[in-house]
Formats: structure tokens, sequence, C-alpha cells
């Protein structure tokens, strides 16, 4: 950007007509922002909001965190998925409350020491709660930045998050704040009837600009765009060329066989292996292929019930990061348990009511259309 001045200004005045009220900035205590950014990976923010709010009441504090039982965090977690963001939110808590007396780091040196906690995270609790001129560079950052500076290089390389960097900080150095983006700032604040810094103000920004108008899929609303006379693709006619990446690879296909086995009033589950996909988490027995009734029968006895009726249940899919499950599934009724040892892997097998999966177990939204109580 030619102006640093003009460019923080024009943001700002734009952020503070269009800033939303989210609770994570009602409050910008260390704890919250890191609890939300860890929930926004990944995540919509309407989506999150809901969580955001669950697990404050539950957890209020690291100290808390810290010291919570696995499975009420995972429970806590059940339906936001990649569940080892809330084990290393978990891991860190215990390492701050062991090493810095329950009170979280200050610096982006010291917070990226953390479990689950990287680049990105690091700079957004040390620029919003913090105040420290760190650039967090994500995906909407990163966007802006290769459509404003016409980069023409893959996105996802260092050497694009470094250059996006060093072209954003000059808008959180103090010096480069105008009397207007002075009292923008100050109109942020207003608005969230909080305290604000300029280096968490911009950051937050700039992923309100690229999450609203720099759009990640389809047309970019460049004529709403606070930055648009900076913006070197946009002066070409070229936005949607913009930002180059490698494309990804294709996803592993699995197909399953899930069942969903009733004993009384009771359902069959299993609880998956400490360490791999969905990890300690509790699940419907699953296997892999795609089952006939009568191979799902077997399986089901193979699994130490007698069964008296089978119904197949709706096929479905679940897309993970870098896999697709294709899953069939069979409702099956039982109505003994027999006294056959079931094989290693199904050896964490267990029935729960109704009442206690609500509360107690959680299942991943994986096997959400399977899960009928």
């Amino acid at each position: 950007m030619d102006n640093a001045s003009q460019a923080a200004e024009r943001l700002l005045c734009w952020y503070g007509r269009n800033v939303r009220a989210l609770p994570w900035r009602l409050d910008v205590s260390p704890y919250h922002v890191w609890l939300s950014e860890i929930m926004l990976q990944q995540t919509r923010v309407e989506t999150v909001i809901g969580y955001y709010e669950r697990f404050l009441k539950a957890l209020p504090d690291i100290e808390s965190l810290a010291n919570a039982p696995e499975d009420l965090c995972l429970k806590l977690w059940q339906g936001l998925g990649y569940y080892s963001r809330v084990r290393n939110l978990q891991k860190a808590a215990q390492v701050i409350v062991q090493r810095y007396g329950g009170h979280m780091p200050d610096s982006a040196k010291e917070l990226i020491k953390l479990p689950g906690i990287g680049d990105y995270t690091s700079a957004a609790i040390a620029s919003i709660a913090f105040g420290q001129a760190e650039p967090a560079i994500d995906g909407n950052l990163l966007r802006v930045f290769a459509r404003l500076t016409a980069y023409g290089e893959d996105i996802g390389d260092q050497r694009a998050k470094q250059s996006a960097r060093a072209f954003f900080l000059p808008l959180m150095q103090p010096e480069n704040l105008t009397e207007a983006a002075a009292r923008a700032l100050e109109s942020v604040s207003q608005s969230l009837g909080a305290p604000v810094n300029l280096p968490g103000t911009i950051n937050q920004a700039l992923m309100d600009l690229g999450a609203g108008v720099c759009l990640p899929n389809g047309e970019p609303l460049c004529s709403d765009c606070p930055l648009k006379e900076f913006c070197l693709s946009h002066q070409r006619g070229e936005e949607r060329r913009y930002p180059v990446k490698t494309p990804p690879k294709a996803r592993t296909i699995e197909n399953r066989t899930v069942l969903l086995i009733r004993y009384g009033d009771r359902i069959a589950l299993r609880k998956r292996p400490a360490r791999g996909l969905l990890a300690g988490l509790y699940e419907l027995p699953n296997t892999k292929g795609l089952l006939s009734r009568q191979e799902a029968l077997e399986y089901a006895r193979m699994l130490g019930f007698a069964p008296l009726r089978i119904q197949e249940l709706p096929p479905a899919r679940h897309i993970f990061t870098h896999r697709e499950w294709r899953m069939i599934g069979y409702e099956l009724r039982a109505d003994e348990l027999t006294p056959l040892s079931p094989p290693k892997e199904e050896a964490y097998l267990l029935l729960a009511g109704k009442d206690e999966i609500k509360t107690s177990y959680s299942i991943p939204s994986a096997f959400s259309v399977y899960l009928i109580l």
C-alpha cells in the first residue's frame, strides 16, 4: 500500500460502520480471545457463538479448563469437529496453570510454545488481548493481501505469509494513525461497549473484510471495499485470478457400515482408540465396507448381541479434511447379550441410555444421521 495512514483510516472507518458485536469482542480477556480463536478455526461464526457461550458457562476460566474431566471438554465440543483442538486447548491450559501461574503469556513468542497455538493464533491473541503489533495471517488476510498486491505465487507458501505480515504491519503502527482513524477506533469501542486497541482492531477489520467483502468463493464485492483504490488486482480487473493456490489433494473415500443396536431402552456405543481419527470419542459400532443385511447380522453377533430384527437406514456421507466416509446403516434390536468375547478392537463397547448419551458421551456428527434416540 502506498499510504499506510490512509489505508488504515479507511479500513477503520469502514469497520466502525460494520463492526459485529460478537461475544468475544465484548470481553477481550485473553482466555475469551483464545477460546474463540480456537473455536473459529474451520468453523463458521454463526455456529461458534452458541458453543462459545456454553463452554464458558461450564468452564469459565483457565484453571477450570485445566482441571476439567476430558470427557466433559469433549462433550462441550461435540458437533464442532476437529476434536484435537479442544484436547490441545486443555493441554495448553494445564501448561499455563503449571508454568505461568494461570495467567496467559502476553507475547506471541511465548504463546506459540503452547499446545495447539500456531503462528496465526499466537498473533491473534497477542494483538487482540495484549495490543501487540502482530498481523494475524489467516486465509482471509492472505486473500486480501494477494488481491491488493496481485501476488502471483502460491498463497500457501511460507513466503506468502511473511510477505503478508510485512505488508499489513505498517497499518498497526501508532505513527500511522490519523485523527480520523483515531475517531473510528473510538467509534468501534463505543459500539462494542468495550476497550479496543489498534493492532487487534486492524486484524479483526481485515478478517471481517476478507469474510464479508473480499470473498473466498465467487465474485468479491469490490464496490463495498474500503481498500479498492489500493488494490492492484481490482485496478487490472483481475480479482478472480487471486489468490493463487495449489489444488488440494483428492480426499480418500472410505465405505463404512454403521449399526444402531438397541438393547431394551439402551443403545450400544463404542469408545474409539486414544489415537487417530476422532480419538477417544464415542461412536455407534461400525466397520469398513458396505455390509449386506446378513453380514450386518453376523457382525452384531460377533459384537456379542443376539439380533431380533434388522431394518435398513438411509445412506449418508461425512466429509473430513482429507477423508470422506460413505455410509450405510442398519437398526437392530437385540433381546439378549451373548457370552461371546468381542475382538480386541471392539473391547470398548458399552450400553447407554438416551439421557446419558445427551449429557455424558461425546459422539461425532459423522454418526448424527444414525443416532436415533
